[in-house]
């Protein structure tokens, strides 16, 4: 038996909880779209074909943003193509995904979409085949009232209000060899800036996405996030940051680690940009928005786009289908996320309905959850008020990627509104069970709500539209105590939601 001791102070706090850490994110790449999020003609769609089935199960894991439209596929994406009468867009070939994009769902119908599921949007801009002249025209649409041409034809295509986006991302992964018009990090970061400046000559308020390194093991790592802060640091206000975590060659401890290297990914990149910041003697802070993040099996078939002459419309791509240890996995990467809200501020699991996500449909059919929905959900439902700073001291368990690292990994929240302490843990070692002892200083508990674990028995366990709930959160029924803490025991591999009420007389 594995033991860990968790001390929980109600005074010594991180950061607010980030609303926006719970977003995630919808490209136009297989059917995430198109018999994802938009199918015409499916039982429950309705007048603008958004699937209600699927509207429901959003409303549900509360999804708080959701980035567009890319992803590979905006750097060579003319937003133009999805706007005005359906029976006059063209039809393009999409060159990130070798597929046919019919440009029947686009930016309007994106909009009323994300109105109808209540999230906010976060748009993406081609800086890719385009520059500084095509985001400014697609800012103009989107967000000025009246009076211009751009802002007239939205009005034209029936938005007559202006859509506020205000959150925007300047490209997307531009260090990549494989993304439609890459470029090195001074001319990424020089066009950023210029863009940055125009769009806001229009609004000073937007909060703008520079790209930093599509994942940590780029060799342009590090060097890159310098160079494009050096030519933008006055211009963005956050990085971005990429991470999917899959297992190699069957290594279940290192993968169910996964969060100590998004916990290195997020403090390497701080560290760079807070250099970059001390140079310029900046008292500004550039912020961090882990803009994709999931379990992706990258090397299955399924991830393998189409070539040649096929150019098909909507083909199933990157449909993975998720285990109960993959739920494990992305518990732990959400509690990496809320231990580090002081500077990430927004994050967008990758991605919504479909394609490497947590809902998945059946064309004309049923809609279903996956594993990896649950610890998603319960975190975006219960990480409320503030991110507390957890002091822990836990047995380890080896990993061949890590080293020895915590078995238990944990974060707490605490809502000072309602007294509500939730905990989150993890037990990382595949084959222990650990008992747990949670203090809790400032407060007093009262009692415990709920406490519910995901894990710890069939880690292969999946769900299915003929089973959606074969793997889901059981009661946990160890968890006790009251004053001064609680302990509860976690089942090996296994994520763990624990709802205290406290009292503070």
């Amino acid at each position: 038996m594995n033991t860990a001791r968790l001390i929980l102070d109600t005074r010594r706090r991180v950061a607010p909880v980030p609303r926006r850490l719970f977003g995630s994110f919808v490209e136009h790449l297989g059917r995430c779209v198109y018999t994802g999020i938009y199918e015409p003609g499916h039982p429950t769609a309705d007048p603008h074909g958004f699937r209600g089935d699927v509207l429901a199960l959003v409303r549900e894991l509360g999804v708080t943003t959701v980035r567009y439209p890319g992803g590979n596929f905006v750097s060579s994406y003319r937003w133009e193509d999805g706007i005005g009468p359906v029976d006059q867009r063209p039809a393009r070939l999409d060159l990130a995904w070798h597929s046919l994009e019919t440009n029947a769902f686009g930016l309007d119908e994106f909009m009323r979409w994300v109105r109808a599921a209540g999230v906010e949007p976060i748009m993406a801009a081609n800086l890719g085949t385009r520059g500084t002249a095509e985001a400014v025209d697609l800012l103009e649409y989107a967000n000025h009232r009246g009076g211009s041409h751009l802002a007239d034809r939205r009005r034209d295509n029936g938005a007559a209000d202006p859509y506020g986006i205000r959150l925007w991302c300047l490209g997307n992964e531009m260090d990549g060899p494989w993304q439609v018009g890459a470029r090195t990090a001074p001319e990424y970061g020089r066009l950023a800036a210029q863009t940055a400046k125009a769009m806001r000559r229009f609004d000073p308020d937007l909060e703008l996405i520079a790209c930093g390194s599509s994942h940590s093991s780029m060799p342009t790592f590090g060097t890159w996030e310098r160079d494009v802060l050096t030519e933008a640091y006055d211009d963005i206000d956050l990085i971005s940051l990429h991470a999917y975590y899959q297992p190699v060659d069957g290594d279940l401890p290192s993968f169910l680690a996964s969060a100590e290297d998004m916990d290195r990914y997020i403090d390497a990149v701080t560290a760079i940009a807070d250099s970059v910041g001390a140079i310029r003697r900046s008292t500004k802070k550039i912020m961090i928005a882990f803009d994709e993040w999931n379990v992706w099996y990258q090397s299955a078939a399924p991830s393998t786009p189409p070539s040649g002459e096929d150019w098909p419309v909507a083909p199933p791509l990157l449909e993975d289908h998720y285990s109960v240890a993959d739920a494990v996995v992305v518990g732990g990467l959400l509690i990496s996320l809320l231990r580090h809200s002081d500077r990430v501020t927004a994050a967008c699991q990758a991605q919504l309905v479909n394609v490497i996500a947590p809902i998945m449909t059946e064309p004309g059919g049923a809609a279903w959850r996956q594993t990896i929905f649950h610890p998603f959900a319960r975190t975006a439902r219960h990480a409320r008020g503030a991110v507390l700073d957890a002091l822990r001291d836990s047995s380890t368990t080896a990993t061949d990627r890590y080293g020895e690292v915590d078995a238990v990994d944990a974060v707490s929240t605490w809502d000072d509104s309602t007294g509500e302490m939730t905990v989150f843990l993890v037990n990382r070692s595949a084959d222990t069970p650990a008992e747990v002892t949670v203090e809790v200083g400032g407060a007093r508990v009262a009692g415990v709500v709920e406490c519910v674990t995901i894990g710890g028995g069939d880690l292969d366990a999946r769900n299915t539209a003929d089973g959606p709930d074969h793997a889901a959160p059981r009661p946990n029924g160890s968890a006790h105590g009251t004053g001064s803490g609680i302990g509860l025991t976690l089942p090996p591999a296994s994520w763990t939601m624990a709802r205290l009420t406290t009292t503070t007389s």
